[in-house]
């Protein structure tokens, strides 16, 4: 089949919310423009592994309309909006995706994209790329270039190149600045709170909120819940960040101490069981966990079901645990990604940022050779993002003067 969807008859409204997507999101839109009429991509074929959102959506009608052949997959299997993936197929996109996929239906979808054989990859988490260096490797020798979209997949992208495992170039989209100074930060902060919000309708003022991480994503998140009303608890093992949310005004300390004083406890470090079981059993009665990180690894899970003596879904993206004592604790979105799984994932406005990210580093990717390895994308093209962006906000700004610019390309020139 074409595509794999959970219910077609979803695509009219599906369509409608790609519409109102794309009316906030004209910096994209001015790429569109430009590859109508350039067709940078045509004759390619490009393999995704992304959220299937509605602003995913505007990154594929992008690509395609700058003459490349989309086949697209989730990268998380509760992050897929139905409606939008009803009106990717309705209008001829190869798409493999529901909410709620087993993990068998995920590797078989990713595996479904890797079957077009593609020429270009855009992941979001690495699985994709994982996929290829682990069980597809007959389709190196044809991939041109491959691009990432978030922290956690360049982190094992980092690890890859490390271990000399890397075998085809990956444009880090993340680590551009109008990437992960506006999505991680606006983005993730906005819509984890909103995620939250929908899963539990709990009020954020007075609640003590113990944010675990404070990269670009948590210091998003720490500074929505302190608009909010929340006493912000930070928990880092980098000092200079746990330095950063101090001088931010936030309380920091170690999870043991903290897990005793928080309300709710939010994870953003892309790394392993920051929460676990020891931490959970010293948790006040009634304690909200959710994640905010790629994958589900960041809560201990498997632990909490393991020491709960009792557990029922009692929201539709909210799970109540009880413990020996009769204490609760909720855990939102089964410990995924509670953004996506539970809301609607960033604002359309930011992920403009992010997809013209995207596209200019696939149109970038495939016209330059680059080496197998991690590469990040020139400063003109971030530069180049930020006033598309701009200018599609209506807002202008300052030009250097040719003695602003002689001063600052000299030397010689001091008090």
């Amino acid at each position: 089949m074409p595509f794999k969807v959970k219910d077609e008859s979803l695509a009219k409204q599906g369509a409608l919310n790609i519409e109102w997507a794309e009316s906030q999101m004209g910096s994209l839109l001015e790429i569109r423009k430009r590859f109508e009429k350039e067709k940078p991509l045509k004759g390619l074929t490009i393999g995704m592994a992304l959220h299937v959102t509605k602003e995913t959506a505007a990154l594929v009608r992008t690509l395609e309309t700058g003459g490349a052949k989309v086949y697209i997959t989730g990268c998380n299997p509760l992050s897929t909006q139905d409606d939008v993936a009803a009106a990717l197929a309705k209008a001829g996109t190869n798409v493999f995706a529901h909410k709620g996929e087993s993990k068998q239906e995920y590797y078989e979808f990713l595996n479904k994209v890797l079957d077009s054989k593609p020429d270009v990859t855009i992941d979001d988490g690495c699985d994709l790329i994982s996929e290829i260096h682990k069980n597809r490797t007959n389709l190196l020798d044809e991939l041109k270039v491959g691009t990432e979209e978030t922290t956690t997949g360049v982190i094992r992208l980092k690890a890859m190149e490390k271990d000399g495992a890397l075998k085809y170039p990956i444009i880090a989209v993340n680590d551009s600045k109008t990437k992960h100074l506006f999505d991680n930060y606006y983005g993730t902060g906005q819509s984890t709170l909103d995620g939250i919000l929908r899963a539990t309708n709990i009020l954020f003022a007075g609640k003590n909120v113990v944010v675990c991480g404070y990269g670009e994503c948590g210091k998003g998140v720490s500074s929505k819940a302190k608009g909010l009303g929340s006493n912000v608890i930070v928990t880092e093992v980098d000092p200079v960040k746990a330095l950063q949310a101090k001088m931010d005004g936030f309380r920091v300390m170690p999870m043991a101490e903290a897990a005793k004083a928080g309300d709710v406890f939010i994870t953003v470090t892309g790394n392993r069981h920051v929460i676990r079981t020891e931490h959970m059993k010293q948790m006040k009665n009634g304690a909200v966990l959710a994640n905010a990180g790629h994958f589900d690894v960041e809560i201990d899970v498997a632990g909490l079901e393991k020491e709960a003596k009792q557990k029922r879904r009692i929201r539709p993206f909210l799970d109540e645990y009880v413990f020996g004592n009769g204490r609760k604790i909720y855990l939102c979105a089964e410990g995924r990604l509670v953004n996506l799984a539970a809301a609607e994932g960033h604002p359309s406005i930011v992920m403009a940022l992010s997809f013209c990210g995207q596209a200019l580093a696939v149109e970038y990717g495939v016209k330059n050779d680059l080496r197998p390895g991690l590469h990040v994308l020139p400063e003109s093209i971030d530069r180049q993002i930020a006033e598309l962006q701009l200018n599609a906000l209506g807002v202008e700004f300052d030009s250097l003067t040719r003695e602003q610019k002689k001063y600052l390309s000299s030397w010689k020139e001091g008090t």
